[in-house]
């Protein structure tokens, strides 16, 4: 029998395995060069720095996913992750406020509320997100109606990549610990 034929479902079983296993199973080559920097969002009015450590702030719905870097898609540990949004009743409080860590696998989780709506503005949770050797990152997460769970990925440029500098974007981050 032909060497190939015999391969050929080996090959489809690495295939399938690389399309539907989880993340955290496959090797880190397997994202290289694919990780696109998340997007910047504007950091509203409502930041306040110093929020209490913590990654519960409420019930109903998860946030998690991986802090990486754009440039080979590595995990991120140690990140710094503020994070604040409205109630319920689409007010900001002090209880919908937390500074969490990304662990060792650059993972995060987040337990909080599904967050009120105010004005016009659609549902949405505030990211602020600082580690040394990468640059800031202001995002927001807009959770979808009647969604009790969310996966976002907080994907960070290299503090050394021009990409970040020439969007004209790093004046914006409001540096964790001090006034605006």
């Amino acid at each position: 029998m032909d060497r190939s034929i015999r391969r050929a479902p080996l090959l489809f079983l690495l295939v399938m395995f690389s399309v539907t296993a989880p993340e955290w199973l496959l090797p880190q080559h397997v994202f290289a060069g694919s990780c696109t920097p998340t997007p910047w969002d504007e950091i509203g009015p409502f930041y306040r720095p110093n929020a209490p450590q913590r990654n519960k702030i409420g019930s109903g719905y998860l946030l998690s996913g991986t802090v990486r870097s754009s440039k080979d898609c590595s995990p991120i540990r140690g990140a710094r992750i503020e994070v604040w949004q409205t109630a319920r009743n689409g007010s900001y409080d002090d209880a919908h406020r937390a500074t969490l860590f990304s662990d060792n696998q650059g993972r995060y989780r987040l337990e909080t509320d599904y967050p009120g709506g105010y004005a016009q503005r659609p549902s949405h949770i505030h990211i602020l997100v600082d580690v040394r050797g990468h640059q800031g990152l202001v995002t927001q997460h807009y959770p979808r109606k009647g969604d009790r769970k969310a996966r976002f990925d907080l994907v960070l440029e290299p503090e050394n990549d021009t990409a970040g500098a020439a969007k004209g974007r790093t004046g914006d981050l409001v540096t964790p610990g001090r006034k605006p």
